[in-house]
């Protein structure tokens, strides 16, 4: 086992905020409120006798976004109309070309040929997965050389199939998971939690849902994020873990040693070692800092109310 050499860990999407793109006001507070991604939404958010005025209030936003070439750090991301709809494919037209948009949300995705409209509409993409067709061919839509990601749709999903058990999801997810990991995707967000002040629900369902693979959360509402934060954040001890791995695989390439051997004589690869990285990146990015206070009101490293958190894997 060689040692790697060292190499920035890739960003990890942690947060995922939706705002109802028939309320312009709210999209400067929603790339405020810490969200790692902001997602300006056309669909369902928005009753069809307003669709046509939230598009030109998009497309009026990410024109001034791009013009005002940001350094906030924050993508933003539209989620359309469905593309087998005449309006979904007119959001492309109007708003793909605009130096604002890191990307589309396409939703409703139920087969690879969808993502084949996008040849003429050079933007990043991320499939939603919202029923039966779309969860049996995740796979082939996940490896579509056009998807930048991909997501689950639960709320539609359960509907179309009449579960009642949020644990009956989660044979689903795991399909989205792999399809996802097989693709050399980035890891698959959970979907929304409906509930707004539902902290302990919350916070309950992101564990739940790191411990099959998916990693982050979509949001409704800017008080859900530090509960988001918290629940994907490396606890102490994972971190303490980490950063003895990665100063064992220093140690290595410091002195030529072709094996990483941690000092309970137990040697680990270079997968392990690259973990450990993203792990020590991830701790410091959502570490705490007592003396500043987020824009939406939140400590982002306090905890809510709720059950204690048990000892979780990195992604």
């Amino acid at each position: 086992m060689t040692a790697p050499a060292t190499a920035p860990a890739p960003r990890v999407r942690v947060t995922w905020l939706y705002v109802p793109g028939d309320r312009p006001e709210r999209f400067a507070k929603a790339v405020a409120s810490g969200a790692d991604v902001v997602i300006i939404d056309l669909e369902d958010a928005v009753a069809p006798a307003r669709k046509d005025e939230a598009r030109a209030n998009v497309a009026a936003y990410l024109r001034e976004r791009g013009a005002a070439a940001p350094t906030d750090g924050v993508e933003v991301h539209v989620r359309v109309n469905d593309l087998a709809t005449q309006r979904g494919l007119d959001d492309l037209s109007e708003l793909v070309d605009l130096p604002g948009l890191d990307a589309v949300r396409l939703p409703k995705v139920e087969s690879p040929r969808t993502l084949d409209l996008l040849d003429h509409f050079p933007v990043p993409a991320y499939a939603l997965l919202e029923s039966a067709a779309g969860i049996v061919r995740a796979a082939a839509i996940a490896a579509h050389p056009r998807v930048a990601g991909v997501a689950l749709g639960e709320q539609d999903l359960a509907a179309e199939l009449s579960i009642t058990d949020a644990s009956a999801l989660d044979h689903l997810r795991l399909q989205v998971v792999l399809a996802a990991a097989a693709a050399g995707l980035p890891p698959v967000p959970l979907s929304v939690h409906p509930h707004v002040q539902d902290e302990r629900g919350l916070l309950a369902s992101c564990l739940a849902g790191r411990a099959l693979g998916l990693f982050g959360r979509a949001a409704i509402h800017p008080r859900q994020l530090p509960v988001i934060r918290q629940a994907f954040a490396p606890t102490a001890e994972e971190t303490a873990r980490a950063r003895e791995i990665v100063d064992a695989a220093e140690r290595a390439e410091r002195d030529g040693v072709g094996a990483v051997a941690l000092p309970d004589g137990r040697f680990v690869d270079a997968p392990v070692v690259a973990r450990a990285r993203r792990t020590l990146a991830l701790a410091d990015r959502l570490a705490p800092d007592p003396g500043r206070r987020r824009r939406d009101g939140a400590d982002p490293g306090q905890a809510p109310s709720g059950p204690a958190r048990p000892g979780h894997a990195a992604p």
